[in-house]
């Protein structure tokens, strides 16, 4: 088949669930953890490879992040939503999907969404044509082996399935541990269907497909058990290679490859349960920490004749994916709110340095650092999920190029407080942008709008 006539290029944004900077041969782990990541590793090296790629702690917030361009505490959506809460966007956000679905292209997400679960907050509210997958995560699976449970009492947790045109709609798929195993494979079912239906349509695509692993449990299919020498765990990473080449291969079957933007990432760190405890490898940290590996994953970003290949490991935060992602479709940045996504395409062509220079690092609604180049000003301390919250007193500056898995006490080699006018600066920034722009609470209506005041103008 040729190459679409479209010049928009296709977007495929594969979403990796709690994956470690540690677990892929690419960056450092693969044979080490039992599982020769191939595919993975000979796409990293057709790829810009992102050592320094920044998420938020935990699923919900990246999601939010991703889709809005904005930081999850805009939006409401800064802590993960568990069953019985909704959460979730509001109408007045505008995602990924909404915009390049007005700009034409078809759209689909596939998986986890996490950023909402009720009528109006579904992907196909937020320009999604077509989504199957649960209502919120993917350890409800276990709620039915838990022997104090009872689903009549305490609800069953299902597959949902929709359309932008029909509306979703719950799926006689109950969410079980074997469910968890097999579903990957219908998600990769539906995508191909989906590429090739745009292809026949000629119209361009975005396909947001978000992978279950490795988010615990920790289930593969039956083809893939025992073909790894690190037990379920490595043949976890060897069905995520699997699955993600099949993507891969229909790009070249469809003659699209070089006129498809690829992303491969993760949303957080890796896990931190004992039944699937993963590693953020040359970091220490897992999810809900804001250690750096609760918040650096892999990131990987190929388009052919656009993107250059190589590795850097310059600072990018997950919300200029966003603002990165929408340039390059053609798309027009909303002008009307508060964009925390920066363009990186001069980067991703090649610059030298990232157009980012700094973030905020949140976990749930209280600021634990803020990072400016290679440094960590860190206020509160947690390195893992279920490390206590240990909040420093003076601020503790880290060289992550020194001490990569914080670990020095306040006493270091040099007295840096010459940074802070750094960190202070990105704060007031974003305390500025809050005087412009209320933040939108937890658990909003629906028809929440945040209020906005215009800066006054100045006479002349």
């Amino acid at each position: 088949m040729s190459e679409s006539g479209s010049k928009k290029p296709n977007i495929v944004y594969f979403h990796v669930d709690n994956l470690g900077l540690g677990e892929l041969g690419c960056f450092g782990g693969g044979i080490l953890r039992g599982a020769d990541t191939k595919n993975i590793d000979t796409f990293a090296g057709e790829s810009l490879k992102l050592s320094h790629f920044v998420v938020e702690p935990q699923c919900t917030p990246t999601r939010s992040a991703l889709m809005t361009g904005r930081y999850p505490i805009r939006s409401g959506n800064h802590t993960i939503a568990l069953g019985g809460n909704p959460g979730g966007l509001v109408a007045w956000e505008r995602t990924m999907g909404d915009i390049l679905s007005e700009a034409g292209y078809a759209t689909a997400c596939y998986g986890k969404w996490h950023i909402g679960a009720e009528d109006g907050r579904w992907p196909t509210d937020h320009g999604f044509d077509e989504w199957y997958g649960p209502a919120r995560t993917y350890d409800e699976c276990l709620w039915p082996d838990d022997p104090w449970y009872k689903g009549e009492r305490d609800g069953w947790s299902y597959m949902y399935d929709g359309t932008k045109e029909g509306g979703v709609t719950t799926t006689d798929e109950q969410l079980t541990v074997a469910l968890k195993g097999s579903m990957d494979a219908e998600y990769d079912r539906r995508a191909m269907d989906f590429m090739e239906r745009s292809v026949a349509d000629d119209k361009p695509f975005f396909l947001y497909h978000n992978h279950s692993l490795l988010h615990f449990p920790i289930e593969v299919r039956e083809e893939f058990k025992g073909t790894s020498t690190n037990g379920a765990w490595g043949d976890a990473l060897l069905m995520l290679d699997y699955d993600f080449q099949r993507i891969l291969d229909k790009l070249d079957e469809l003659g699209i490859r070089d006129n498809t933007i690829v992303v491969f990432a993760g949303d957080n760190g890796p896990e931190d349960h004992l039944a699937g405890r993963g590693t953020a490898g040359f970091f220490d940290g897992s999810y809900f920490s804001s250690a750096e590996g609760g918040i650096r994953t892999p990131a990987l970003i190929r388009y052919p004749g656009h993107v250059v290949p190589r590795e850097s490991n310059e600072m990018m935060h997950v919300t200029d994916m966003f603002t990165t992602l929408l340039g390059y479709a053609g798309c027009e940045i909303p002008d009307d709110r508060e964009i925390d996504g920066l363009d990186q395409r001069e980067f991703f062509e090649g610059a030298e340095e990232s157009a980012r220079e700094g973030h905020i690092v949140w976990l749930n609604d209280e600021m634990h650092a803020v990072k400016w180049s290679q440094f960590k000003i860190s206020f509160v301390r947690q390195q893992h999920f279920h490390d206590p919250e240990i909040p420093l007193g003076f601020a503790r500056i880290i060289n992550l190029l020194e001490d990569p898995k914080e670990r020095e006490p306040v006493n270091q080699t040099f007295v840096r407080w010459w940074v802070m006018q750094h960190a202070h600066r990105i704060i007031r920034n974003f305390e500025d942008s809050v005087a412009r722009e209320e933040l939108i609470p937890p658990g909003a209506p629906l028809d929440f709008v945040p209020k906005r005041t215009e800066p006054e103008s100045v006479a002349v």
